[in-house]
């Protein structure tokens, strides 16, 4: 059975979808683990970056994204596998799959929130759990060793369905203040909010196999951290609030931080991996492809334990 993790922020711009990619990667290269990544921001960054612009169109355009499994409350059957995608990158890579998003899934989201079917009850959890029924039923789940869920930043109907279905999330985070507000705020709508209604709801709605009634928080990444001028550390605001994320969460802040860098946004829009860009100066010369490769050891460890 596959460990389902979610990347999520209700803020954008934390880095979610490169941290969730590298993970995804890092997990095929140098765990030759079995990875699918399900994009679930119609934004698509992710599905752009591993099927690359043009035939993300055609695959967006044919209909087969992850839009299919929420659009299937209102309009038709559940999808089967056909949605899933081999994501287009290198051999180091072949182990890594996607189910795409498209731009529809905005709309889908307001559509999913303003419908209901029959029994109230019923209906709220039926649309909050179209993901736990699609892995159940297309069997996926046996057939990969993680399944990484990257939210939209927001924590409406689409992101519980990954809520729902994921053993523990992972919360990227800039070392700056509105992250010391918005991180516990998250924390607390989890497992207080979003958790908690999804296990009233299961008492009164049909079995969800792949439902996990609690979400553990794996961790807080710090990406982007800022690096002064000198390299002798980070710049002093971040160096500031990076200290109070410590005091606020100890060990789930975890390390090694992840540096800000042209070099990665260079890589994404290559479509490549940062461990594949060793021998640049952007990324090898300040450590950032091991400072990932790191980090998912550290991320294995953990979700591997949930």
């Amino acid at each position: 059975m596959a460990k389902r993790v979610s990347v999520i922020n209700f803020k954008g711009g934390v880095g979610k979808t490169t941290l969730a990619f590298h993970l995804g990667t890092g997990l095929a290269r140098f765990h030759d683990a079995r990875v699918l990544l399900v994009d679930m921001d119609h934004q698509s960054s992710l599905s752009i970056i591993c099927l690359g612009t043009k035939n993300w169109e055609e695959v967006s355009d044919s209909g087969e994204t992850s839009n299919k499994i929420f659009s299937s409350f209102n309009k038709e059957n559940l999808p089967g596998s056909k949605i899933i995608h081999n994501a287009q990158l290198s051999h180091n890579y072949a182990g890594v799959d996607i189910v795409p998003a498209s731009l529809d899934l905005d709309d889908t989201e307001i559509e999913l929130t303003a419908s209901h079917q029959g029994n109230a009850i019923q209906s709220e959890w039926n649309k909050r759990t179209l993901i736990c029924r699609w892995i159940e039923e297309t069997g996926v789940d046996d057939q990969y060793d993680y399944i990484v869920f990257d939210c939209a930043p927001a924590t409406k109907i689409i992101s519980q369905n990954a809520i729902a279905a994921s053993h523990g999330y992972i919360v990227p985070v800039v070392p700056e203040a509105v992250m010391e507000r918005g991180a516990p705020h998250l924390h607390g709508m989890i497992h207080s909010g979003i958790d908690k209604r999804l296990i009233a709801l299961a008492a009164l709605g049909s079995p969800r196999a792949m439902h996990v009634e609690k979400t553990d928080l794996i961790g807080l990444v710090v990406t982007r951290i800022q690096v002064a001028s000198s390299y002798s550390g980070y710049t002093d605001d971040h160096t500031q609030h990076l200290r109070s994320l410590k005091n606020r969460w100890g060990e789930k802040l975890m390390e090694p931080y992840i540096r800000q860098g042209t070099g990665v946004s260079s890589a994404l829009t290559d479509r490549v991996p940062v461990y594949d860009r060793r021998h640049t100066q952007n990324i090898g010369k300040r450590r950032i492809h091991k400072h990932y490769e790191d980090l998912v050891v550290e991320l294995k460890s953990r979700i591997d334990g949930l």
